[in-house]
């Protein structure tokens, strides 16, 4: 249900929640280490700015890093930034047409319960959740980190 920019967003914000406190990372060591195009990375990274998610300084000790507590960041917040705010009521089975109460298909109760729960996943999800680096998916083994 993510598009691939929301999923290499929320990529990218889970290996800077992942830092300790106060470290920064330099933008091609999150590309690398997020498995993110830089030049893909440099423009996501622009827009989370903007929306006030992460800080980005230039020069020594410079880098990415969160603008507020991973902890009150939710998913939806990011996601909403590169999606639209929620999924398409598109029909499970009826290809272009939305979905409708009166004329359903046979997925249509379920389906509508699949696309509660997405939204309420990330709604609920803060960003300090999936940003435990015991999970496996934020290598951040060797990576060199910048600041205190």
């Amino acid at each position: 249900m993510l598009s691939t920019t929301a999923e290499h967003a929320l990529r990218a914000l889970s290996v800077i929640a992942s830092l300790e406190d106060g470290v920064s990372i330099l933008g091609k060591d999150l590309a690398r280490v997020a498995e993110i195009p830089a030049n893909y990375l440099s423009k996501l990274l622009l827009v989370l700015g903007h929306a006030g998610i992460i800080d980005a300084t230039r020069g020594s000790g410079g880098g990415y890093r969160l603008r507020r507590k991973a902890a009150d960041i939710r998913l939806s917040e990011v996601v909403e930034l590169f999606d639209r705010p929620r999924p398409e009521c598109r029909c499970f089975l009826g290809g272009d047409r939305e979905c409708q109460e009166q004329e359903h298909c046979g997925a249509h109760k379920e389906w509508r319960r699949v696309r509660a729960s997405y939204v309420e996943f990330l709604e609920k999800t803060t960003l300090a959740q999936i940003s435990q680096p015991s999970c496996g998916i934020v290598p951040l083994c060797g990576m060199p980190q910048t600041g205190r």
